[in-house]
């Protein structure tokens, strides 16, 4: 897949467009996955393998479901998470929610972009991804600066859409992207293009076996991809060298 022409990753056009759809994003992340999206993200932060007392980096956080989920996981101790995205509008939403469930100390929200971190060398020791790597313009220089960021033997996990292999389940999804998503994320999001870039930005995206090497030469080992819920989604793990 590498080389097929995708829709525009010009930062300003993708901030632009999660900013007109963020008031809306979660209610239509639960519904047009059935929930799924829940269970996702708790099986990314199990395999970080966290203690407690890391420090971690959500990168493309948006409204902060994955930050979250991961401070839930490790209650106590003095984890903290560092939120990340270009994204003003999402991160207000991550805000309010961060405020809500009193955990500003620990879930600070910054103002970022994947390819430049405002992090300092080998300063964490997890970073994640939830379905924004695709969203970024260069995706091996993003998985650089992951690498430049992580402490050695810091844990990677990257959640991201694919296409399924079996061909009915392929046919089904690919049917689902085209007809159903498009129209419901117009209706409920009132944007007209942010879920039309959904099917093509995943269409265009890394097969399982390409952005598992891509994350590998950027400097990572023991790499799995993980299919979930039938190869509707990858978990991607990787530890830095």
């Amino acid at each position: 897949m590498v080389g097929i022409a995708g829709p525009s990753k010009d930062p300003k056009t993708i901030a632009g467009m999660f900013d007109a759809i963020a008031g809306r994003y979660d209610l239509l992340n639960h519904v047009l996955s059935g929930g799924l999206d829940w269970q996702w993200r708790r099986r990314a932060v199990r395999e970080l393998g966290l203690t407690g007392n890391d420090r971690v980096i959500d990168l493309c956080t948006g409204t902060a479901d994955l930050a979250m989920a991961a401070l839930k996981a490790r209650p106590t101790g003095a984890q903290q998470v560092v939120g990340i995205d270009f994204s003003a509008e999402m991160l207000r939403v991550g805000q309010r929610k961060v405020r809500a469930a009193a955990l500003e100390g620990r879930v600070p929200l910054v103002r970022g972009d994947a390819v430049r971190l405002p992090l300092g060398s080998a300063s964490a020791d997890a970073v994640m991804i939830a379905f924004g790597i695709r969203n970024v313009v260069d995706p091996l220089e993003a998985c650089r600066e992951i690498q430049r960021v992580l402490r050695p033997g810091g844990r990677l996990a990257v959640l991201e859409f694919a296409m399924p292999t079996a061909p009915v389940m392929r046919s089904l999804y690919a049917w689902y992207f085209r007809n159903v998503l498009p129209r419901v994320g117009r209706l409920v999001s009132r944007h007209g293009d942010a879920y039309d870039y959904l099917p093509a930005s995943v269409g265009t995206f890394f097969m399982p076996a390409e952005f598992g090497a891509l994350v590998r030469s950027a400097g990572f080992a023991s790499v799995r991809a993980v299919p979930l819920t039938l190869g509707i989604v990858y978990l991607y793990v990787a530890t830095k060298r």
